[in-house]
């Protein structure tokens, strides 16, 4: 039986902890293929939700991050737009796709509640797994103790976060299947 699912890494930048009184600023995604292979990638800076507003918290995070807050702010598009294109993006590629973050709780919160608020359906459906939970189940260690610092370097690739959705999208994308493949072997 041939495995046709790929996975969806996506990083989210947002102005807050929760969708509609806070924003997404930019999505991310990488997707690669059940064999580790990159496919593509995606990208888009979102316009803020009409009555939407910054979380101050966040906010003061930004301006220590002004840098990767000042890219999320170029070209935005309007929100729908956005979302329309990232929906369309995952349905291009070919097999079922399943989203995947670190953590998944916040970036599929944050993408399922746009892309049902604009009236479209997921691509995902509710398929979207948790880099910190798998790390868990695979290191045998409790949820809590799972965390990047006692992962096996062996895990990571050379490259830098930089709070920029899509780089962070490719970094934890791989670091999902390097996981993936010591987990299958």
């Amino acid at each position: 039986m041939k495995n046709n699912e790929w996975y969806c890494s996506v990083d989210i930048e947002t102005n807050g902890p929760i969708p509609s009184d806070n924003s997404m600023l930019s999505l991310g995604a990488a997707a690669f293929s059940a064999d580790g292979k990159l496919l593509d990638t995606f990208y888009v800076n979102f316009k803020e939700l009409q009555n939407s507003h910054p979380d101050p918290d966040t906010m003061k995070w930004w301006a220590e991050n002004k840098e990767a807050y000042d890219i999320t702010r170029q070209n935005t598009i309007d929100p729908s737009h956005a979302i329309s294109q990232f929906v369309n993006w995952v349905n291009k590629i070919d097999g079922k796709s399943v989203f995947i973050g670190y953590p998944v709780t916040f970036d599929f919160m944050f993408v399922y509640h746009y892309i049902i608020h604009f009236g479209l359906k997921s691509p995902f459906s509710f398929s979207a797994l948790d880099i910190k939970t798998y790390a868990s189940a695979t290191l045998k260690l409790p949820y809590r103790e799972s965390t990047k610092k006692n992962m096996p370097k062996r895990w990571f690739s050379n490259k830098k976060h930089t709070h920029i959705a899509v780089d962070d999208a490719i970094e934890q994308g791989e670091l999902f299947i390097a996981m993936l493949k010591e987990n299958t072997k």
